[in-house]
């Protein structure tokens, strides 16, 4: 049962990620013109020192995530992540406007495309990884009513090759919120 929730777990994550990349996109571009008749009042939002301190849980957390990772305890990491974009999401909604009139410096545009690049490589390997472990769990419905420990063999290849799937999908978040984290880098001065 764990098995058939794994992948599911895992498009939710990309469909995450595919959110956080759009983002990420649309708060780095350079700040777009007022559209006609449109107000050119400030944002009722400032962001201020509680926004600073969201900002800093927000690392510490994705900080966390990372290494809980490494050290392979991957739900932990998980949960840390979640929480983490969450904080982000609402430095999004709060600091957006802020964070547009600041233009990121040629370095962090470029760092911004190599996390980008690297997020959706480790997607690519999830994806794949998961489509394998698809495909070995196939081979083991099919053969589980004939030979019981090849099936048992092949289950246990899938359930491998789904937690190296979410393992990359997580580094995939991982890259992605670093660039959140880069982009609202000016709340941490």
């Amino acid at each position: 049962m764990t098995l058939l929730r794994l992948p599911h777990s895992l498009m939710l994550l990309i469909a995450f990620l595919a959110c956080l990349g759009f983002t990420g996109t649309a708060w780095s571009q350079a700040q777009t013109p007022p559209q006609p008749g449109a107000s050119s009042a400030p944002p009722t939002t400032k962001c201020g020192p509680d926004h600073a301190i969201l900002y800093k849980r927000a690392v510490n957390l994705l900080d966390k995530a990372e290494k809980k990772l490494s050290a392979k305890y991957t739900a932990e990491a998980k949960a840390l992540l979640k929480e983490s974009n969450s904080l982000f999401t609402i430095l999004l909604k709060e600091c957006g406007p802020e964070q547009k009139e600041r233009n990121l410096t040629p370095q962090e545009e470029q760092q911004e495309a190599v996390n980008k690049k690297m997020a959706a490589d480790e997607l690519a390997q999830a994806a794949s990884l998961e489509k394998s472990a698809a495909e070995k769990m196939k081979k083991s419905d099919q053969v589980e009513a004939t030979q019981r420990d090849l099936s048992v063999k092949y289950a246990k290849e899938a359930k491998s090759l789904y937690e190296l799937a979410q393992v990359r999908s997580l580094r995939a978040a991982i890259y992605s919120l670093r660039n959140q984290q880069m982009i609202f880098r000016f709340l941490a001065r």
